[in-house]
């Protein structure tokens, strides 16, 4: 068969950020990303990416590298097309590391996709529809992520994202100075990154009630699936998985549990297309709306998430601004911005985003045949 796998590249994607972002768990100062592509014999290829957010994952860029080049051995002699089959084997050999595990299942699915001769979203059974994303005021004080969020209304943006999870009384007072500033009308998603417990969850959500929040992401640490449930049933505010949800059995956990109102999947958490789609079909058993995240991806990374939000009509609610970030854009192809916020896909088969070949000559490869 063309299709068998023939040789793995795995890259580092170092990426420079315009300036260091502030979550609840910490800074980043550098998108220290991993590229795959998986050739076949006929010499075709499919690409991908996987963003390690250490502090949520677990995984670095160094730890991915390692994890990869095994994985990629497994994978040599395969059908590039036996998608359930390849990525059972990564999940047998190694339990968990799920960004490494995304970058390959992203790749896997660009390749079988090319084959088939159809754009990503359309090989996912789904059809392609305009994904408008909001944009992120990272944590600073009050004042500076008042500016911030006006700077981003004047973009023209349909809804801020607000990283919070710090002090609580400080907290109240930035979603107050954003909503003074900005007037009322565009929507607020708020998310503390499991910075807060019980008490000060409670204690901020019901007094950011006004402040017309759509909904708050992990407001408590991600293991604490009885917390989550109390907030959310104490709280005016609906509340979202981010953290707590990896994966579809952790999706069937928080239905279970009656935890949260929504899911927050991203590719680089979830292990990719094919795990998403479990974590999706048991959202739509139990009625809970999606939205699609991201950590730190380049704009290919950002391709194949749009794909999959275009192809589920299940997923509502789009955060998919990690390119805001970035100071260099080395993606050719793929998913473009426009009105700054709308995200265009393209029809080439596959995801259809590369990498310039320039920028990745500076990157260290290794490769497995």
């Amino acid at each position: 068969m063309s299709h068998i796998i023939s040789r793995i590249e795995i890259y580092r994607l170092n990426i420079p950020l315009k300036a260091p972002v502030t979550i609840a768990l910490g800074t980043i100062a550098e998108a220290r990303n991993i590229l795959v592509k998986i050739f076949t014999k006929d010499g075709l290829y499919g690409i991908g990416e996987g963003a390690p957010f250490w502090m949520i994952v677990g995984e670095t860029q160094d730890s991915c590298l390692a994890t990869a080049r095994d994985f990629a051995r497994l994978l040599l002699g395969k059908s590039v097309l036996d998608l359930d089959g390849n990525l059972r084997i990564l999940d047998t050999f190694l339990t968990q590391n799920y960004t490494c595990k995304s970058a390959f299942d992203m790749a896997l699915y660009d390749a079988a996709a090319k084959i088939a001769n159809l754009p990503l979203y359309a090989f996912l059974g789904g059809t392609k529809r305009v994904i408008t994303t909001d944009e992120t005021v990272y944590i600073g004080s009050p004042e500076v992520m008042a500016e911030d969020a006006k700077a981003i209304q004047a973009r023209g943006a349909e809804a801020i994202k607000v990283k919070l999870g710090k002090d609580p009384l400080e907290d109240i007072q930035r979603i107050q100075a954003i909503r003074a500033a900005i007037g009322p009308g565009l929507p607020l998603r708020i998310d503390a990154n499991q910075g807060w417990n019980y008490v000060s969850a409670v204690q901020v959500l019901r007094a950011i009630e006004p402040y017309q929040v759509e909904y708050c992401e992990q407001p408590v640490k991600a293991w604490d699936y009885e917390n989550l449930a109390r907030v959310r049933a104490n709280s005016p505010i609906p509340i979202c998985a981010d953290e707590s949800l990896f994966t579809h059995v952790d999706a069937l956990k928080l239905v279970r549990a009656q935890a949260v109102d929504y899911f927050n999947i991203k590719l680089s958490k979830s292990g990719g297309i094919h795990s998403a789609l479990k974590i999706i079909a048991i959202a739509e058993a139990a009625g809970i709306p999606c939205m699609i995240g991201c950590m730190s991806e380049s704009r290919l990374g950002i391709t194949a998430n749009t794909h999959l939000a275009s192809a589920r009509p299940t997923i509502v609610f789009y955060d998919l601004d990690s390119p805001f970030e970035h100071a260099v854009d080395p993606i050719p192809g793929g998913a473009v911005y426009e009105q700054h916020y709308q995200l265009h896909l393209p029809d080439a088969p596959g995801h259809g985003a590369d990498i310039d070949a320039d920028f990745l000559k500076t990157q260290e490869c290794i490769v497995v045949n």
